[in-house]
């Protein structure tokens, strides 16, 4: 069917209507993230709505069926169209207009999400896990590392709908990027995906960065002087926000793949030689979280190690001092059974004599322990 045939359809059935009401449900919520001038307060939801024809952004809009049907009218050109965590009411209407598989827009409305690419009919999706790093002054046992969030795609011949999910991950400025470059952006929803998987990617390496540093200091501590003392958790708490992070990443390995190798009607030939540019950096982040894992657990196990030299350091001198203390407790005892008949006890000199043993006894220990490095 062609696209003004399309057009007609949704027409036909008043899906118009029912978009409208979408809209102006929209626009009883609270407004999100709207400051960005790559963004149009077209509601809580709707962050943006453009058309882009010949790579350049077409003036008007601000209605979503009307923006569609000059582009279909024209028979070149797209829509992007995002949205920020839209609910099921605000969603439906355009599911209907851009004929969106309702398993796809099932995984875009609750999120929580694999990295994943499917394929309905001439409609791609794809589910990008977004990270992105937590400042912190400290390293503790409870610090939040790493935030994640998602970035849902359905790429059509003439449409991008990108539905965002978090705090972080904006796309205002790829956008502005994307429009400072013509020609790239030319070359159609295709590119709009590219660069989202770009800059999705290229924050898998700006986090890993971030994370090596709070790797090398933990590390500088556990090999410090005082490195038995460091508190295990931080490196727990390390490793439980790398596999945070290693969720993101690894799963999109595949999907990428798909997009730099196998023919997708909706992806060119051309966007296939950028999206191989793309899985090389995500190889690389890939290989970072995997060393990273097995530095963090070389780490640990230094660190117990670390743990166990110094109890075992603290044995040996409760051990040297237990036995320095044995020889006046044996003489003392010896000497306090009370018999009649023992040597010395009615010398002058007995006391000090006893003294003199003791201290004597007590020294040769002291000294063999200090030279076998006991004490």
């Amino acid at each position: 069917m062609s696209m003004a045939g399309n057009l007609r359809k949704v027409t036909s059935l008043g899906r118009v209507g029912g978009l409208r009401r979408v809209a102006r449900l929209a626009r009883r919520r609270p407004r999100v993230d709207l400051s960005h001038p790559a963004r149009s307060p077209l509601g809580s939801s709707v962050v943006n709505c453009v058309s882009y024809r010949d790579g350049a952004r077409v003036p008007g809009g601000g209605d979503l069926v009307d923006t569609v049907e000059r582009v279909r009218k024209h028979g070149d050109g797209f829509v992007w169209l995002g949205l920020h965590e839209p609910t099921d009411q605000e969603f439906a209407g355009i599911a209907e207009l851009f004929e969106l598989h309702p398993l796809a827009v099932e995984d875009a409305i609750e999120a929580h999400q694999r990295p994943k690419l499917e394929r309905y009919d001439e409609t791609l999706f794809a589910v990008f896990k977004t990270v992105c790093y937590v400042e912190h002054e400290e390293l503790t046992a409870t610090s939040e590392v790493v935030n994640t969030g998602e970035i849902m795609v359905f790429a059509g011949e003439d449409f991008v709908i990108t539905v965002r999910h978090g705090m972080h991950g904006s796309l205002g400025p790829l956008r502005e990027e994307l429009e400072a470059d013509p020609q790239q952006l030319a070359k159609g929803p295709a590119a709009v995906l590219h660069a989202i998987a770009d800059h999705v990617v290229d924050d898998y390496l700006n986090v890993t960065d971030a994370v090596q540093a709070d790797i090398d200091q933990v590390e500088t501590d556990v090999f410090s002087p005082d490195g038995a003392r460091t508190d295990p958790g931080r490196i727990y708490q390390l490793k439980r926000e790398l596999l945070e992070l290693k969720r993101a990443v690894v799963p999109l390995t595949r999907p990428i793949e798909e997009l730099s190798t196998r023919p997708i009607r909706v992806v060119s030939s051309e966007i296939q030689a950028y999206f191989r540019d793309v899985s090389d950096h995500l190889l690389r982040a890939k290989e970072q979280i995997a060393a990273f894992d097995e530095l963090l657990n070389s780490i640990l196990q230094a660190h117990l190690a670390q743990v166990t030299v110094a109890q075992n350091e603290d044995m040996r001198k409760i051990t040297a001092w237990a036995a320095i203390v044995a020889v006046p407790t044996m003489v003392c005892g010896v000497y306090g059974m009370n018999f009649d008949h023992m040597p010395e006890l009615r010398w002058t000199f007995g006391y000090p004599m006893v003294l003199g043993v003791i201290s004597v006894a007590c020294l040769v220990l002291y000294r063999g322990f200090r030279r076998n490095g006991w004490l």
